[in-house]
């Protein structure tokens, strides 16, 4: 009998290292992601309930110190709507003008942007409580499919 495993969920993030804002966002994926692959250990209790009830949806995380792409911004814009253009590409008065702007110059690029691919979700910023509710979002895998 096989076994197929859900795929993780991919979330970029769009970082600049040089920006507090980014270096806060990265250490709460990398706290987020590293407390949803946390398992039991042997050694514990063998009854796991409370713990499975608490426990996160792993995901993929993807940090990409480059601007996106038109193709990624085109999405991105899709998550969070034309009107946050301005908030993702300096400058921008729309999707099209971000998508411009961009091509132009990747400098205009707002870092931190936090992108949910898999379920067209994206945080702008570094708002804590906006990225953990967007994790918390994730699927649960609600275990494996038998072949």
């Amino acid at each position: 009998m096989l076994r197929f495993h859900k795929s993780l969920d991919v979330i970029t993030l769009f970082h600049k290292p040089s920006l507090p804002a980014s270096v806060r966002v990265l250490t709460i994926l990398k706290q987020a992601s590293a407390h949803a692959s946390e398992t039991a250990t042997e050694d514990q209790a063998t009854d796991h309930t409370h713990q499975n009830k608490l426990q996160r949806t792993e995901f993929e995380l993807n940090i990409s110190e480059e601007a996106p792409t038109s193709d990624q911004l085109r999405s991105i814009l899709e998550y969070v709507g034309a009107r946050k253009a301005k908030d993702i590409v300096d400058g921008a008065r729309d999707a099209g003008d971000a998508i411009r702007k961009l091509s132009e110059d990747k400098r205009r690029f707002k870092a931190p942007v936090v992108v949910d691919w898999n379920n067209g979700k994206a945080v702008i910023g570094d708002s804590e409580s906006e990225l953990l509710k967007m994790i918390g979002e994730l699927p649960k895998e609600t275990g494996s499919v038998d072949v």
